[in-house]
């Protein structure tokens, strides 16, 4: 957790990955929005939280978010700065390109923004895990969960919450097709592609910084 903290190294490098990241996330979400060919789950659950109630696709975003993060406390994770940014940037971004980008094309059109919209998401996603800046809400409810119940896979966990948002956002409405499909087949190895080129390496701190906050607590009263 320390390295996620610590701007002090290399600062220009993470913050400027970080953020062209979310950037990219947010446009690549508009981008299977506008295929209307299906979307990835927790963006089916976005879209139909959108249709029943009314607000932007990226309002709802952002809410949902804001709401999986409180989740964060009892499992006492700690967000960090990409965390919170990616609350905030990827919903602004997504309602900013669906309002430039047309709706109803042709199939085949549609067909390339799905492509489109699935790699650029899979390199967004490698960008702003790689600035070792926090992990995004949704991302760290289910590490979280995983680090407090050590028996549970991960694997197990994650297709839990997914199939459950999945599920609710089609009977709310949301989208699910063959790109629902193709983006949960596609999207693991292509992060595991991009996130090489990604990862910010950041230098090892001194023995002797790791042991003196330690030593420091210790002499803390209580």
């Amino acid at each position: 957790m320390s390295d996620i903290g610590n701007l002090l190294q290399r600062p220009v490098r993470r913050l400027t990955q970080l953020y062209a990241g979310l950037v990219l996330y947010g446009a690549s979400m508009a981008l299977m929005v506008r295929s209307e060919l299906g979307l990835d789950p927790w963006d089916v659950f976005h879209q139909g939280l959108s249709r029943r109630t009314g607000l932007s696709f990226g309002t709802v975003t952002i809410a949902v978010g804001a709401l999986v993060l409180l989740l964060w406390i009892p499992l006492r994770q700690r967000p960090g700065l990409g965390t919170v940014s990616n609350v905030l940037v990827i919903g602004l971004v997504v309602d900013a390109t669906l309002a430039l980008l047309p709706g109803g094309a042709p199939l085949p059109a549609r067909a390339a923004l799905l492509v489109a919209g699935i790699v650029t998401n899979g390199a967004a996603t490698a960008l702003y895990l790689g600035a070792r800046l926090g992990p995004g809400p949704r991302d760290g409810l289910m590490t979280g969960y995983v680090a407090r119940r050590p028996g549970r896979s991960i694997r197990l966990v994650r297709t839990v919450i997914e199939v459950t948002v999945l599920a609710l956002g089609w009977l709310l409405g949301g989208t699910v097709g063959v790109g629902t499909v193709a983006y949960a087949l596609a999207i693991g190895p292509l992060v595991q592609l991009f996130l090489p080129r990604c990862a910010v390496t950041l230098p090892a701190r001194p023995a002797t910084d790791r042991v003196a906050p330690v030593a420091v607590r210790r002499g803390q009263p209580g």
